[in-house]
Order: structure tokens, then sequence, then C-alpha cells
């Protein structure tokens, strides 16, 4: 994507780095594709915001900077409102945009006289285009916006049908786990947004690794990074085999995440304890092999305790979490029964039957955490609750057994 602010090397600067003195460096820069610039946020240029974001986020993405003029682009200082300008932009475009595009407000205050300053709008290439305007579809024209071609609305849908695909393709796992049948929890985290001329230098790549680091630091977690060809791989390091898998997290170049945990299966007489009190003694015979019993409580501690390293990271770097499509799995545990000393899922078990995992895929559909839906969304909330949908407890259920199992889980 274009970046019309640079820093003193010429690296391209996010939109919360920039400054107001950041501004002067818009004087040699030219309204075009990705760039436009409007004097003032009169009526008429309200009217007109949606068109021109709708048309950037059809196109590859692009800035619209409001308070400098078009002509010389001097800066011609806004007033600071009493309401938000990301407020007021936002509504604009849920309104007028359908869908709604990925765009970052900031007001960048003048040191002079804070009450006053400049408009910046970064809109993101859009992941699932047409986006439509007020019922047209725009596009960037040169340095304007008009409404797009027979021929461009073919390439528009069918980007989306390539993104679409490209998030599907990405929720498997891709960490190596030697033995084939153990049974994992997976949860992908692809950051939609991204293209591949978005490649992130060595430096960032660093920097990336390094916020990893504290983040399992931070956890009480030491961990060990493996370098594979086009991801980072941070696994909590022991002295058991490479055969014995490891809670691990899979960190790609556009920071798109997997995280892989083992589940815990019961064994021993602690297993056969389990299988009588849920089905009785002649379920406790049965071989191991035949019923899998998985340890809701310390399963529930390996993906929490993992999943919280993941807020960390995405805190530590400042990405949105809205940024994200999500996915969770559950591999190799078709059919494996759930088991808790807790008194209100035994007494639920008694009533209902067990909770197991009940499909052969365990492919969890895809959440688009821009929906709206998610605007509170924690990878350690959404990790242990969904671990427990996945084990056929519904979540949101009108039924107060139902959540009042879940927070019961929950807690163990």
């Amino acid at each position: 994507m274009f970046y019309p602010f640079k820093d003193d090397q010429g690296r391209p600067k996010t939109l919360p780095e920039v400054s107001y003195a950041d501004l002067d460096q818009l004087r040699d820069l030219e309204e075009g594709y990705a760039l436009e610039f409007k004097r003032s946020f009169s009526p008429t240029v309200q009217k007109k915001v949606p068109k021109i974001v709708a048309s950037f986020a059809n196109s590859a993405g692009g800035w619209l900077v409001i308070g400098i003029a078009d002509d010389d682009r001097s800066v011609c200082p806004v007033p600071r409102l009493a309401a938000d300008y990301s407020q007021i932009i936002g509504e604009l475009c849920r309104r007028h945009i359908t869908p709604a595009p990925r765009i970052d407000v900031r007001f960048i205050a003048d040191p002079a006289d804070p009450a006053v300053g400049v408009v910046v709008v970064q809109v993101l290439e859009g992941d699932f285009p047409p986006y439509i305007s007020d019922g047209v579809v725009h596009v960037r024209e040169g340095s304007t916006s008009g409404p797009a071609a027979s021929t461009a609305l073919v390439d528009l849908y069918g980007k989306a049908t390539r993104r679409r695909a490209e998030v599907t393709a990405f929720c498997r796992r891709t960490v190596f786990v030697a033995a084939r049948e153990t049974p994992l929890f997976n949860l992908y985290m692809f950051r939609m947004g991204r293209r591949a001329a978005d490649a992130p230098s060595r430096d960032e790549l660093n920097a990336h690794a390094e916020a990893m680091r504290g983040s399992f630091a931070r956890q009480g977690l030491a961990c060990r990074v493996h370098h594979a060809h086009d991801s980072l791989i941070f696994s909590i390091p022991t002295r058991d085999t490479p055969r014995t898998p490891h809670s691990s997290i899979e960190l790609f170049g556009d920071e798109s995440l997997k995280l892989t945990v083992p589940a815990v299966l019961l064994a021993g007489e602690e297993r056969k304890r389990a299988a009588e009190r849920l089905f009785g003694a002649e379920a406790a015979r049965q071989p191991e092999d035949d019923l899998h019993i998985l340890s809701a409580e310390d399963t529930l501690a390996r993906v929490t305790r993992m999943a919280a390293v993941l807020d960390r990271y995405v805190r530590e770097r400042g990405i949105a979490w809205r940024q994200y499509a999500v996915a969770y799995e559950l591999e190799n545990l078709a059919g494996a029964v759930l088991w808790s000393d807790e008194p209100l899922y035994l007494r639920y078990a008694h009533e209902r039957g067990p909770l197991f995992c009940a499909t052969a895929d365990c492919l969890s559909r895809v959440r688009y955490l821009d929906d709206g839906a998610h605007d509170s969304f924690r990878a350690r909330q959404f990790a242990g609750s969904h671990f427990f949908e996945a084990c056929g407890l519904p979540l949101g259920s009108p039924d107060e057994n139902d959540n009042a199992l879940v927070d019961a889980l929950l807690r163990t």
C-alpha cells in the first residue's frame, strides 16, 4: 500500500506515528490514485466522503487528508469538533457504504493551537469488494472517483472470491506434529487487508519476533524460536523427545497467527474413574483407544494460557483485533468425551448426557472480527469458550443451564 509519510530513514510511517510536522511532506505530492486532499470538512465534502472512501476500498486503498488545499498543498486547519472525527466519518461510512470498509481516522492537532488541526483518513484495500456507496460502485480513476465499468465489477467480485479462498486455505495446521493421532486444539487468525507486496523488512520481522518473545515472558513462559520458510514458530522448550508435541504459536510475516495446543486425554486409573462416573462400570473397562476422555480443566488451562500470549502480542504491536478473521479446529478429537468433576457438569451429564466432539472435521466457520459482533474480542476468552462449543455446548443458548455450565467450566 502507498504511504505518503516517511521517517528519517525513508521507511513508511503508520497513521498513529504521523505528527503535525509530517504534514510538510505532502507539499511534494500530487493528488492521485491513492491520495486526495480536501480543504475543509464542509457539508459538501461530507457528502463526498463515502464515495471517496468506497473508491479507495475498491481499488488499492488510499488516504484522504482534510485540511490541506488541493491546489498548493498548504495547511488549512479545520476546527476540532465536539464529536470525534473518527466517529463522524465512521458513521458516514456505515450509513452510506455496504459492506463497511476498514478505515482509520486521526485528528492531528496543531501544537500551536490544539483547537484546530488536520484530519487524516487511511482507507485499507477492501478484502470483499465491491463496496457500494449509495447504490453505486465507485473506483479510482486517476485523482478522482467514478462509477465502475462492467469489467471492473467482474474483477472486484473475483478479488473477493480469491480472498475468501485464501482465508479458507490458511485455516489448517502447518506446524509439524510427529504423532499423527495427537489430539490438538488449533486457532487460526488470518490478518485481513495485507498483500504480498506488503512483505515486511528484516527489521520488521525482528521487531515481530522480539514482541512475541516478550509476550511469552510476560505470561511467565519461556520459548524457543524455530525459523520456518515463511514463518517463525515459537514453542515451549522442554527436554522431551522431539516427537512429543508442545504448545506453539506460528507467526507469519503479515502477523497472521496460528496457535496449536495439544489436548490432554485422561489415562490409567484417572480415565477409568471418569468413565465410570460418566457411563458406569462397564465403560470403565473399555480400552483407552475405544473411548477417549478429554480433561476439560487441563486442556482449557493450556489453551487459555497460550491464547493469552496472543492477546499480549497484539496489544504490544498495536494491532486492532478487527483486522483478523478467526477459525478454530479440534484435530483428532472426533468423538472424544469431555470430562470435568465440576458438580454442575456431572449433573448436566447425568440429565442430558456428557458433552463430546460430535463432528468428524471439527473445523469451525470463519468469523470476521470487523462485523461489529466482536468489538470486545480477546483471544483468551474466544479460545476458552469456543473450546467448549466444539465439544457440543452451545454459546449464547437461551437455556440458562447451558450458560451456567459454560461459566462454571471456564472457572475450572
